[in-house]
């Protein structure tokens, strides 16, 4: 069950945190997995994945910009290759409020969190509608309910949504479907990197804080996603589609 075997697939953001994570799992499970990421460190992460017997190739590109998009998954598909998967989960995060976010930051989302999601579907749907395929989009449970000082980000992962559902619609006729998953808090090396930047030598008292706003008091792990990535990536998940999946302890239904 949930094997990959024969299937390609991009992950945007594949460097590190949950990008990383379903990258390895993919790759484990048999999949051919393309990283796509301006981090070099996701050319390590492909060299692990290879090195433990996977398939990968790690592939620096801004989503932002179309031309680079295209010309990778020109490249991609050169020798008559399909993509069975796409897992859109490159992204940003803005700590601020409607008062307190500059007009630079919310191109700087979009740019990245909307647009960059839409540009890889707009360069990968015309080579999955000759074969069928799956799309996975990475929302937040930010989407959803309301988090303080996360104007943008919300706004952002609202639009992720939005677009699930309707390329959902718009290629069920082609065998493609489309869904998503709204993580809540997960233990990436940004938690890390915010904590120390905004609360440092209390990263420890503030990383427990965070961790009990979720009724199940703790973070998720990156791997957590993973896997949940892996079965609505596979044939197993062959009647799921236009649907988001909250990973998130319970923070949704839970947090009165």
């Amino acid at each position: 069950m949930f094997s990959l075997k024969e299937k390609n697939a991009i992950v945007t953001g594949g460097g590190s945190g949950i990008g990383k994570a379903i990258a390895e799992v993919f790759a484990r499970q048999g999949s051919t997995v393309h990283l796509l990421d301006l981090d070099e460190n996701a050319r390590k992460v492909v060299e692990e994945i290879n090195a433990a017997g996977g398939h990968s190739f790690f592939h620096s590109c801004n989503v932002a910009l179309q031309p680079e998009v295209k010309s990778i998954v020109d490249s991609i598909t050169a020798a008559g290759t399909s993509i069975h998967i796409l897992v859109n989960n490159a992204g940003i995060a803005h700590v601020g409020t409607a008062e307190t976010t500059a007009e630079a930051d919310i191109d700087r989302l979009y740019n990245v969190n909307i647009k960059g999601v839409y540009n890889c579907l707009h360069e990968v749907i015309p080579v999955m509608k000759k074969t069928g395929g799956v799309i996975l989009n990475m929302a937040s449970i930010a989407s959803t309910v309301g988090i303080t000082d996360r104007f943008a980000y919300s706004m952002t992962k609202g639009a992720v949504v939005g677009m699930t559902l309707a390329t959902a619609r718009d290629y069920i006729k082609y065998n493609i479907r489309c869904n998503c998953i709204s993580p809540a808090r997960v233990h990436t090396p940004f938690v890390d990197g915010f904590l120390a930047k905004n609360y440092p030598g209390k990263e420890k008292e503030m990383f427990e804080k965070l961790s009990k706003g979720q009724p199940i008091g703790r973070m998720a792990q990156p791997e957590e996603v993973a896997n949940l990535a892996l079965y609505l990536c596979s044939d197993e998940a062959s009647f799921i589609t236009g649907c988001d999946y909250p990973i998130d302890g319970g923070f949704i239904k839970l947090n009165n």
